[in-house]
């Protein structure tokens, strides 16, 4: 790090999404969303950990719509964030947050989707959470689409395979942009849209099993729609106010080749562009010419029409957000479809240190997709999640001494400066799971990220008590020093 401390307008906070900490499922008027029927299963059965819980098929539904007794929901009931908001966002107030990212959940706004009007009770509430943020000086980074589909649109229309979803998004947005004009700048369309890719459930609420024949092509033709809705509900903000700043965001994952063999080289360089190709059509506003060969390859074919590339061209973004947890190693292979990756690299790179979920731990990593994304963008970039995943413990005397944490965000902001001192402009950095959250891919509580410790096992039991972790002092120091902080023993 050249110069110790990051700029005085840097965004220093935390990161949630509302299907993970909200809970009051049934509260408020709020309509089921995709995420609530995530039920939990047992994540260390089997070989590894890693148990994803992401996809729901048809009649995986039906069952737990039918038998919701009969099943653990974690998100439906969150960390109760709902009725808790006014202390955990004190407690982000106390570490010295300047920005909090959170999800407005779609159906707690329009319960299906498809209403004629919004529930006021549901718009009630973000108001008194940004009001509370205010309160305190902490701007809010809202995600309109984080998993949170209303599932009545999947039951109807199979979510975002159908064009139907396009004006209803529309709609949604301008009513949120229309009542938080005012209370809101910083705003994110979809969150991590690369990954309808890995799960189209969660990414898109489209049930799985309907699209087997060739999940590449579903997974295209929701990421086309989603495409026009965030490019609609970009230009419809812009009206708005035109002081919002609007991004987009993905999950980045930095591919590495195996070796120097060209092929493996080639590999690497295809699998980084499919990851690239989610932010190259919402900044360039237009399909970059290498998809189309990808898509010749494995019997793609999206209906672009002329109205549509308007549309894309209208509504670009002021900024490119990413959540960064990981690198992977590629190499080259005869399977085209293979190029679409997945989260989790089979492939493990002998040079990093591992997580207790497996994940391979790469501070350069993110340094060097920061760099790599300013060149091709020229926009502001924001680190909007990172974080280490971890079986957090808490001790007799009620402390969790997570040094292991500490030790990993420091390296992470440490690269995060040092691609700012080469030039690369980063708005913020707001870390994954900023309080104990319900896991996205497993929908467990054991997988802790926060600073903040919330007494909460797997199956909801717990007191629900929040207990700051070393981290939340440590990252207070952090912020306050403007990260000067960072190069002191």
């Amino acid at each position: 790090m050249k110069n110790n401390k990051f700029p005085k307008n840097f965004l220093w906070g935390g990161a949630t999404a509302a299907n993970q900490i909200e809970g009051a499922y049934d509260v408020g008027g709020k309509g089921l969303s995709i995420s609530d029927f995530a039920a939990y299963k047992d994540p260390y059965a089997g070989e590894r950990v890693n148990n994803f819980t992401f996809d729901v098929t048809s009649e995986e539904l039906k069952e737990y719509k039918a038998n919701p007794e009969k099943y653990n929901f974690p998100k439906r009931r969150g960390i109760d964030f709902y009725h808790n908001y006014k202390e955990d966002i004190k407690l982000f107030a106390e570490m010295g947050f300047k920005v909090f990212r959170l999800s407005i959940s779609w159906p707690r706004i329009f319960p299906t989707g498809e209403d004629s009007e919004p529930n006021e009770a549901g718009l009630a509430f973000y108001d008194a959470v940004f009001d509370e943020c205010a309160k305190y000086g902490i701007e809010p980074l809202v995600t309109l689409s984080h998993y949170e589909q209303p599932i009545h649109l999947t039951e109807k229309y199979n979510g975002w395979m159908s064009r139907e979803l396009i004006p209803l998004f529309e709609k949604y947005a301008e009513v949120v942009f229309n009542r938080y004009k005012n209370k809101v700048k910083y705003w994110i369309t979809f969150n991590e849209m690369n990954m309808n890719l890995q799960s189209i459930y969660t990414g898109a609420g489209v049930l799985p099993d309907t699209v087997a024949d060739n999940k590449l092509q579903a997974a295209y033709t929701a990421s086309h729609h989603q495409f026009l809705a965030s490019a609609l509900a970009v230009k419809k903000g812009k009206e708005i106010n035109p002081d919002f700043e609007i991004g987009c965001m993905i999950n980045q994952m930095e591919s590495y080749a195996k070796t120097t063999k060209p092929l493996d080289q080639l590999q690497s360089l295809k699998s980084n562009q499919l990851n690239m190709f989610y932010p190259d059509v919402k900044v360039r506003g237009c399909y970059p010419s290498y998809i189309f060969k990808h898509f010749e390859e494995n019997n793609i074919h999206i209906d672009i029409t002329e109205e549509d590339k308007k549309v894309l061209k209208e509504g670009t973004v002021d900024f490119v957000s990413i959540s960064y947890y990981m690198s992977h190693v590629t190499e080259y292979s005869e399977d085209a479809t293979e190029l679409a990756g997945s989260f989790d690299s089979p492939i493990k790179n002998e040079y990093l240190e591992l997580t207790q979920w497996d994940w391979p731990i790469d501070p350069v990593g993110l340094r060097i997709s920061l760099e790599k994304l300013y060149d091709r963008y020229q926009i502001p970039l924001f680190v909007c999640e990172n974080g280490l995943g971890a079986r957090d413990v808490l001790t007799e005397d009620g402390k969790v001494h997570d040094d292991y944490r500490i030790d990993y965000i420091k390296k992470h902001l440490i690269e995060i400066k040092n691609a700012m001192d080469a030039g690369v402009e980063v708005m913020g950095y707001t870390s994954w799971g900023c309080i104990d959250l319900v896991s996205a891919g497993t929908s467990q509580m054991t997988k802790r990220y926060g600073y903040i410790y919330v007494d909460l096992d797997d199956e909801g039991n717990g007191s629900g008590k929040r207990i700051p972790k070393d981290s939340f002092y440590w990252y207070k120091d952090v912020i306050a020093s403007d990260g000067e902080s960072l190069t002191k023993d």
